[in-house]
């Protein structure tokens, strides 16, 4: 698996995604479809191949992507190493946090200056990605 083609410049993990998993594993398309009210047909076209390999656009996310060409301008590869990191591309917000793990970038995008990407994305980015749908809140 190539981390870094496969995590996208915000910190999302594009090889978890259930949009990029469904590419070998046809049987998500209907979890797909129900999850976005969409039929099976628009579900198989919303298939995703990773933000890096579409260019930042997403087949399955009707707006683009402020990140992607915001990086690609700066000529970096993750947000993190931008000196304006944290920015407002990476704003968390509630409308739809509870479909999208979206809230989780800075968070991602820490952990992989941390541990380094190949650590982040073998033994990290899963766990985050499950503690945000099903976790309970801490203190």
């Amino acid at each position: 698996m190539d981390y870094k083609q496969m995590t996208a410049p915000c910190g999302l993990d594009c090889f978890n995604c259930i949009g990029y998993l469904a590419n070998e594993d046809p049987k998500l398309i209907p979890i797909i479809a129900n999850a976005l009210n969409i039929t099976a047909e628009q579900a198989e076209r919303a298939v995703c191949k990773g933000c890096r390999n579409q260019n930042g656009k997403i087949p399955f996310i009707p707006m683009e992507c402020n990140v992607y060409p915001c990086v690609k301008n700066k000529n970096i590869t993750f947000c993190y190493e931008c000196p304006e990191f944290p920015c407002d591309n990476l704003h968390p917000y509630a409308d739809q946090a509870s479909k999208v793990p979206h809230n989780t970038k800075v968070f991602n995008l820490c952990l992989i200056k941390k541990l380094g990407l190949e650590n982040w994305a073998k033994d990290k980015a899963k766990h985050v990605k499950e503690t945000y749908f099903n976790g309970n809140w801490k203190l």
